[in-house]
């Protein structure tokens, strides 16, 4: 008899209303697989990109999507040996491989798969697996960011920035970050050592009245636009900006070129090791998740408006589904 599960499957591109709870098939578990009773997963802005329709080409429909996951092995494939009934693991699925995390099962590739820290929950786990690993191929593979350095954290509030801000002073770095006056206390209480009013303030000007002129080593960009084209402005010589988001237009790089600055675009490839790394830094209390809100599966279309809109007074950390209950915490507005 085929097992089934509840899935939010996306049945055609558009707004929050075009996804649907369903009944579907559990997939199979192969050689080198494990079947992980799904306990939460994350919404990030991939996902509503995906569902907008920015992708089309990656994600035939019907479609189930999302990108976080944590829960517990339910059954290994027939190699596998790393993992058994009970464990408690979190991962990214594969990105344009296949089904997602917004379902009660998934099935892994054990490659991909983590064991979960043992000091956070679920939801606090499911929130930092695609973040968690982006930051850290960010920083660690692509920037090569040093005890010493400075970097420019664009959106130190946001689901991705406040990791960034903890990865980067677990690293050592001097960080800088913009935020709304508003969030500038919480975003020093994750280790941000100087914060920028984007809304008054010209962040160019401030990183030089900041840094004497001499500019930062790093950026890091999760905004794009006009917040991209202007990083060379902000950078030391040999600086690095580091990019998540792709480039619609084309890019003047003369004030880039004149630093000898160097460009990374990063759409994270996940896997165990950074997974693992980024487990030390939490263990340790280096690192702990900020959960903006939690909504329950069948709630999928709100979570997707709250994180595309952030909220009527904006929204810090992430946005989390708890798949096994009921749980609803929504944002208290930021006065």
């Amino acid at each position: 008899m085929t097992m089934t599960m509840k899935a939010i499957v996306l049945t055609r591109f558009g707004g929050a209303e075009a996804f649907d709870l369903r009944d579907v098939p559990v997939p199979a578990v192969g050689a080198r697989q494990v079947r992980v009773r799904v306990h939460a997963t994350a919404i990030n802005p991939l996902d509503y990109q995906i569902r907008r329709g920015d992708y089309p080409a990656y994600v035939p429909l019907p479609a189930i999507i999302g990108h976080d996951i944590s829960g517990v092995v339910e059954e290994v494939g027939s190699d596998v040996s790393e993992f058994r009934p009970g464990d408690e693991v979190y991962y990214t699925p594969k990105i344009f491989g296949g089904a997602g995390s917004y379902a009660e099962q998934h099935v892994a590739d054990v490659e991909l798969v983590g064991r979960k820290p043992r000091n956070l929950s679920h939801l606090e786990a499911a929130s930092l697996t695609l973040v968690g690993g982006t930051v850290w191929e960010a920083f660690v593979s692509r920037a090569r960011l040093a005890v010493g350095e400075t970097i420019l954290i664009h959106g130190g509030a946001g689901g991705v920035g406040t990791i960034a801000i903890q990865v980067a002073k677990a690293i050592g770095a001097r960080v800088i970050t913009t935020a709304r006056a508003v969030d500038h206390d919480f975003v020093r209480s994750l280790g941000a050592d100087e914060a920028i009013d984007f809304v008054t303030e010209d962040y160019v000007t401030a990183v030089a009245a900041l840094t004497g002129n001499q500019g930062v080593d790093v950026v890091f960009d999760t905004i794009g636009g006009d917040t991209l084209t202007r990083s060379p402005l902000v950078l030391a010589d040999f600086g690095r900006v580091v990019s998540l988001v792709d480039i619609p237009q084309p890019q003047n790089l003369v004030e880039a070129w004149g630093r000898n600055a160097a460009y990374h675009f990063v759409f994270t490839r996940q896997n165990r090791g950074k997974l693992d790394a980024l487990t030390t830094l939490v263990e340790r209390g280096l690192v702990r998740p900020v959960i903006g809100a939690t909504l329950p599966l069948a709630r999928m279309g709100d979570a997707h408006t709250l994180l595309e809109t952030g909220g009527p007074r904006g929204l810090r950390g992430k946005v989390t589904i708890d798949v096994v209950g009921q749980s609803v915490f929504l944002p208290v507005p930021v006065v």
